[in-house]
């Protein structure tokens, strides 16, 4: 989906579609709920319509946004300090699922996944300021100045977050780091598994 504001008025266009799995995953990891992480980024969108007039032709639209993302979220987490929680009791917890690729072999998806599904459950485990340098790093692939711009901090700190989450990760994931690539067993002579 590409908007912008017309001809002549820099930047004249940009294509929210390429940055919509970015802010939607960015909001899943501050937010950690589905429902929440849509809201925040359609309210991102909404935001950025209304204030593109003041985005200039030599901007950044992917830290521009992102900031957009985190500052709703900081005000989220203010509001529901000062405000009663809601508790909704018809709640479906049913996702969408995926059908399975038929072209690659189903050990191989299987790990995959289920190292996918053990990164993720360790990264939840971190605190946010380390959940988020992560996802914007790794997932993103921003700068280390752009998510300091994001962050609202200096660059050094940001590097400094980064090398701590990496090493609390090393720590929740001892096992994806030291396990051999094949888990493969050899046979003995009685035709036992041997490890």
């Amino acid at each position: 989906m590409t908007l912008g504001r017309g001809e002549g008025n820099p930047p004249s266009a940009f294509d929210f579609g390429k940055y919509l799995d970015g802010l939607f995953g960015y909001a899943l990891v501050l937010s950690r709920n589905r429902a929440e992480a849509e809201d925040l980024v359609q309210e991102t969108c909404l935001r950025a319509l209304g204030a593109m007039e003041r985005l200039h032709s030599e901007s950044n639209v992917k830290g521009w946004l992102f900031t957009i993302l985190r500052n709703i979220w900081l005000n989220e987490l203010r509001r529901r300090r000062t405000t009663p929680e809601m508790v909704e009791l018809d709640s479906d917890a049913k996702g969408v699922i995926d059908p399975p690729d038929t072209s690659k072999d189903p050990h191989a998806i299987y790990v995959g996944e289920l190292v996918r599904e053990q990164v993720r459950a360790a990264i939840g485990q971190l605190p946010v300021e380390f959940r988020e340098v992560i996802m914007l790093r790794e997932y993103e692939e921003l700068s280390y100045q752009e998510i300091a711009a994001v962050l609202d901090c200096p660059p050094g700190t940001v590097m400094s977050r980064l090398a701590r989450a990496r090493s609390k990760l090393r720590e929740l994931l001892p096992r994806l780091a030291t396990a051999p690539p094949s888990q493969e067993k050899d046979e003995g002579r009685n035709g036992e598994a041997v490890a």
